[in-house]
């Protein structure tokens, strides 16, 4: 299991985690998932991943085969035994950080094979070892990689929290980057757009994290967060014109339309780029459990700006921008009005939209008082607490 990975090579691990992914999505068809099977047997087999291949012989992912299960045991049995020997030899003979050295390597084994407890408590291990704060942020990576191959966001969040306690006790520049990264994966995959877009955006120029995903996909997900979290002005200075983004947007098949149409309130193309776009969001593991809302908050930025140019409109004028039906946008629009997204009301009668956006000051106040009402609310119930 690499820690850095080389320009273009992500983690073996976190490619089998997106396989695995797509073998437990409806929307992939048989004869890609038979594809699949085959290259995750290979996988396992590759690393002995022997806990990891029962568990997926038992759910009927994979087929059991009892005498290569025993194997891989055997395998793992005698390997952790001679990295036992090892250590019990770089104790005996040799200085610490040939001890620590040592304890790295069956860690690191661990983490190969995929058992996640014993990694975890031999990284433990190695950390007492280990002086270097940089080598200790080593430590935290690798376990972080860990907690993203298997979603376990509780470890992701410690783990994030530890290594920001040891940058205050220094570390370099390259390494808190990367960290930035980390981050702002887990922000986007516990579904913190705005976080995760700040911290996309703060590692463009400084991206070496190629070990969780290719650039071009770096570059998808800060677009995506970008365009649900940024308002226009800064869109267009931070994104928009961004030269780091413009060099390899038009790799991601739509999303340079996408992005453009949005911009340039072209909105027939945005719907026909968003709609290619949708496959790719439905298909990524960190994504797409937000899809749903993602779709939602996006519909949402894309009237808000049409309709910013309004007073009032003519639904027959608005649905023609959209290349959509009266009926659609009728009922699209109702339901954002009705859960407060939209601030504009659809006269039936006179098939008309009229907007009745507050200013910022009353919007300030508005919100001011419900944040009010809930904190009293709040406060009630913990009263009622007390007093019992």
């Amino acid at each position: 299991m690499d820690g850095g990975g080389e320009e273009g090579q992500q983690q073996q691990h976190l490619v089998l985690a997106h396989k695995l992914f797509l073998l437990s999505h409806p929307d992939v068809d048989d004869l890609a998932k038979v594809g699949l099977r085959g290259e995750v047997l290979a996988a396992v087999k590759s690393d002995d991943m022997a806990a990891l291949y029962e568990s997926l012989a038992a759910d009927g992912v994979l087929e059991m085969d009892a005498p290569l299960l025993a194997e891989m045991r055997t395998r793992i049995e005698e390997e952790t035994r001679k990295l036992d020997e090892k250590i019990a030899d770089a104790e005996e003979n040799l200085g610490e950080s040939e001890v620590r050295e040592a304890h790295l390597a069956k860690s690191l084994y661990f983490v190969r094979v995929g058992e996640k407890e014993k990694a975890l408590v031999q990284l433990k291990i190695t950390e007492g070892k280990t002086v270097a704060v940089g080598q200790k942020m080593d430590l935290v990576f690798y376990t972080l990689q860990i907690g993203l191959f298997h979603m376990d966001f509780d470890l992701i969040s410690k783990s994030i929290d530890k290594a920001k306690i040891l940058f205050d006790e220094g570390g370099d520049w390259e390494r808190k980057n990367r960290l930035k990264v980390y981050e702002g994966l887990y922000c986007m995959a516990t579904r913190n757009f705005k976080k995760a877009t700040s911290l996309f955006l703060d590692s463009i120029s400084t991206f070496t994290t190629y070990e969780l995903f290719p650039y071009d996909t770096f570059i998808f997900y800060t677009v995506l967060t970008s365009v649900i979290t940024l308002d226009r002005v800064s869109l267009k200075q931070k994104v928009v014109d961004a030269p780091e983004i413009l060099a390899v947007i038009g790799k991601v098949p739509h999303l340079t339309e996408f992005l453009n149409s949005l911009y340039n309130c072209q909105y027939k193309s945005f719907f026909a780029a968003f709609s290619g776009l949708m496959e790719q969001i439905k298909l990524d593991r960190y994504l797409q459990p937000h899809f749903r809302y993602f779709m939602r908050e996006v519909r949402t930025v894309v009237y808000s700006q049409f309709l910013e140019s309004y007073k009032s409109v003519t639904m027959e004028a608005m649905a023609a921008s959209f290349g959509v039906t009266v009926d659609f946008i009728d009922q699209e629009l109702s339901r954002f009005i009705a859960a407060g997204k939209l601030h504009c009301k659809i006269d039936k009668v006179a098939g008309v939209l009229e907007t009745n956006r507050p200013d910022a000051r009353n919007a300030f106040y508005q919100s001011t008082i419900k944040q009010g009402d809930f904190l009293l609310n709040r406060i009630q119930k913990l009263s009622r607490v007390i007093d019992l």
